[in-house]
């Protein structure tokens, strides 16, 4: 379906998601929000979507919600508030634990909930020139996006609440060497870089790239015994499919394997 915020396009096993509100430098409001839940439902949803790139159309990637749009809300800003977390939430959860994996490109500023979302891509991959601040304390609010549970695991709890209680602006690289993203490339390659990464997992065994996910999301919630009986009963289940078998002869026979993503 079309977007009024959103540039969102499925191509050879990959949907491309853009955020992209140019009068508001990609800042959410309840319609983007409602349209990103939107389009993760439907790559959740469609077996040929294999992988996802997430970025931002413009010089920015997103600078977090619109202040200008609450601003106006008065009264009605916690309301207003409620509805966008409420989507944003619900579609930071699908993507978690979806199998397409999740990669991110980002470009420019990624602020507020810009930078939750950045923190939330199974893969982000920033272009040199990118920035990263947290910056909701600043404004009189606390955190959301999923930051305060996946910044403490991703770089420890001191670091998080450093970043959440300075509001200090990270380069890209500085992001990459506390460990919140993964790759910085030159800004001209950006696109193409993440668009390759989206390709290799779009050719890849999808079910064991979900499974692998929705394990090191439980990773936490139990003790040794637990979570070798999830990996137990994942792997045992991942062996009756069609990738595992044509993943174990490849192997053997040395060829490159031929994943249908089932």
């Amino acid at each position: 379906m079309p977007y009024e915020t959103l540039a969102f396009d499925i191509a050879d096993g990959v949907a491309c998601m853009a955020l992209n509100r140019p009068d508001a430098a990609n800042a959410l409001n309840p319609k983007m929000c409602g349209e990103f839940f939107d389009a993760v439902v439907t790559c959740d949803g469609r077996e040929d979507v294999r992988a996802v790139v997430l970025t931002g159309e413009g010089a920015i990637f997103c600078p977090g919600g619109d202040l200008k749009y609450f601003s106006n809300q008065q009264k009605e800003l916690d309301a207003s508030l409620e509805e966008i977390t409420g989507l944003l939430h619900a579609a930071i959860s699908r993507m978690a634990h979806m199998d397409a994996p999740v990669v991110g490109a980002i470009n420019g500023m990624a602020a507020g909930a810009g930078f939750s979302l950045a923190a939330a891509c199974d893969i982000t991959i920033a272009g040199q020139s990118a920035k990263f601040a947290l910056a909701y304390t600043a404004a009189g609010l606390s955190p959301d996006g999923s930051s305060t549970w996946n910044l403490p695991r991703l770089i420890g709890l001191r670091r998080a609440r450093e970043l959440m209680l300075t509001n200090r602006v990270l380069s890209a690289k500085q992001a990459q060497e506390m460990g919140i993203i993964d790759r910085v490339v030159p800004d001209d390659t950006l696109q193409d870089e993440a668009l390759a990464q989206a390709k290799a997992f779009a050719a890849g065994p999808t079910k064991a790239f979900g499974a692998t996910k929705r394990l090191l999301q439980e990773t936490w919630n139990g003790d040794l015994e637990t979570q070798m009986e999830r990996e137990t009963q994942t792997i045992v289940d991942l062996a009756r499919s069609a990738d595992a078998r044509e993943g174990i002869d490849a192997f053997v026979h040395k060829r490159k394997p031929n994943f249908k993503g089932c």
